[in-house]
């Protein structure tokens, strides 16, 4: 990943007190739609568009006061989606990857969270009323996981977009290793270079 490093999880949690962490969850669950009648959706994607107009996952820093990594992600999670998020929770079997920039001391842990299509629609109805709704968080936006006859439109659109740090490869690599593309690889798709 562009700029990043990446650690086990235990070399992280070994940086020291230098170090902040940072969590953020890819949040998905199976979705029956068709697109125009004809086009399957397979799965709903969670990502949000950020207060610096780029996007990312759901999460933030952890706090001293939070137990745990997971403790930390859980607690953003509510204050950026709102109470449909206390529904469920992440949990360390959900823990995906960690990265260390070339910036500031900070530690960024990724997870991915299936969930229901209920629960997923919950945490989208109810996030304008969370607490971060409209300050960090602009609002919500599904990836979507199809390519147009145009061989563009669709998720090779929308991977154009910018992202925050790792975001855009972390999406990529979710999206590889959880098998939610219909072809189950990335690698026939057209996907635009990262900026």
């Amino acid at each position: 990943m562009a700029g990043a490093r990446r650690l086990e999880l235990g070399e992280a949690l070994a940086l020291g007190s230098g170090w902040r962490h940072a969590c953020h969850a890819l949040l998905y669950a199976p979705d029956p739609g068709m697109l125009f009648g004809r086009i399957p959706l397979r799965y709903a994607i969670l990502m949000q568009m950020r207060f610096d107009g780029r996007l990312g996952f759901p999460g933030g820093f952890v706090d001293t006061q939070d137990r745990s990594l997971e403790d930390g992600l859980n607690r953003e999670l509510r204050e950026e989606l709102g109470e449909a998020a206390a529904a469920f929770r992440v949990e360390r079997t959900d823990y995906r990857s960690s990265h260390v920039g070339s910036g500031p001391r900070v530690v960024a842990h990724f997870y991915a969270k299936r969930l229901t299509l209920e629960e997923l629609l919950a945490v989208e109805a109810g996030a304008t009323r969370a607490k971060d709704h409209g300050l960090e968080v602009l609002g919500l936006v599904r990836v979507p996981l199809y390519t147009l006859r145009d061989g563009v439109g669709g998720l090779p659109t929308f991977l154009e977009n910018s992202f925050i740090g790792c975001a855009r490869e972390q999406l990529l690599e979710a999206l590889q290793d959880l098998g939610l593309l219909q072809s189950g690889s990335i690698s026939g798709l057209k996907i635009p270079a990262h900026h």
